[in-house]
């Protein structure tokens, strides 16, 4: 928990005062989930919220990078089902990584969207390493990694 704190502080403590001007593209049902999570939140802009946002995956990413050791956790993962090829592709990343992968279970949450539940087992970076391969994948909505170390 020490460690969330300091990434938090470092990511604050960051200067805000040069703000660079960027340009994005979305689909605009991601845009309008976007604005009504700003707007229930109270930001003031849809700049804020992308900054915090931002902030939010900064600081996920480095405690991911610090995953290390024998670690016991699960993959939780979000899919479009009628992605073309996703099924094949993500069941063939689960078997490359079958020295770590130590069940899955699968769930039907719409005619369309899948939940898959993945229990690993192994070094920390395996465990990133798989979870960052799911995550790539076209039709992948989220991937969450939880992980405790073996033996605490």
């Amino acid at each position: 928990m020490c460690q969330f704190r300091s990434l938090v502080r470092e990511l604050d403590m960051t200067s805000e005062n040069e703000l660079m001007r960027i340009g994005i593209s979305l689909p605009k049902n991601l845009l309008d989930k976007f604005d009504e999570i700003i707007n229930y939140r109270g930001y003031s802009s849809r700049s804020e919220g992308i900054r915090d946002a931002i902030r939010s995956y900064i600081t996920h990413y480095k405690w991911m990078a610090d995953v290390k050791g024998e670690r016991q956790g699960v993959i939780t993962m979000i899919y479009d089902h009628e992605q073309r090829g996703l099924l094949t592709t993500l069941t063939d990343i689960q078997h490359e990584f079958m020295s770590i992968v130590q069940a899955s279970l699968h769930s039907h949450v719409t005619h369309g969207r899948c939940l898959e539940v993945i229990l690993v087992r192994g070094d920390g970076s395996q465990l990133k390493t798989l979870a960052e391969r799911l995550m790539s994948q076209k039709g992948v909505e989220s991937v969450k990694l939880t992980t405790i170390m073996v033996g605490e």
